[in-house]
């Protein structure tokens, strides 16, 4: 007997500020939650790729998603999401810089609307919630972007 969508688990999401937005991204991908340290810009990388940091010993790239999702606005900038290695192949440790983090919470299944989502890459639905929006998004769209720029730089050779 196939699972209907009223059985399915409810999954717990982190909410997090990027400008004047709410996202969410699966808790299950991601390791901690650090404030915004000191960053090393590395010459010539992509845009979205803030810089560098050490975290206990281990060199963290941190990306700016608002450049991988097109977004404007300003804001403080306050944390950095750290992604779990073995939930993400990025090849090593990377984190988001995020205005700030809001909650941990359950999301069921008929709560989020796949429907206005299908040409987005990145993201993976937007979360009904009481009197707002909350757009879920992948952090697969690290990897989607790098394939583009990947055939991007091979057309050119």
């Amino acid at each position: 007997m196939a699972a209907t969508e009223a059985d399915a688990e409810p999954t717990k999401v982190l909410e997090f500020g990027l400008g004047d937005g709410t996202y969410c991204l699966d808790i299950g991908v991601i390791d901690e939650i650090v404030d915004a340290g000191e960053l090393t810009r590395i010459p010539n990388s992509p845009d979205h790729v803030e810089g560098v940091m050490d975290l206990r010993g281990r060199t963290t790239t941190i990306v700016d998603p608002k450049t991988l999702f097109e977004i404007d606005e300003e804001g403080p900038r306050e944390r950095i999401v750290v992604f779990d290695d073995s939930e993400i192949d990025e090849g090593g440790t990377v984190g988001w810089m995020v205005d700030e983090v809001f909650q941990v919470r359950d999301v069921a299944p008929e709560d989020v609307d796949q429907s206005t989502t299908v040409e987005d890459e990145g993201v993976r639905g937007i979360v009904k919630s009481d009197d707002r929006f909350v757009v879920w998004v992948s952090p697969d769209v690290d990897d989607e972007l790098a394939a583009e720029l990947g055939d991007v730089e091979a057309a050119e050779a």
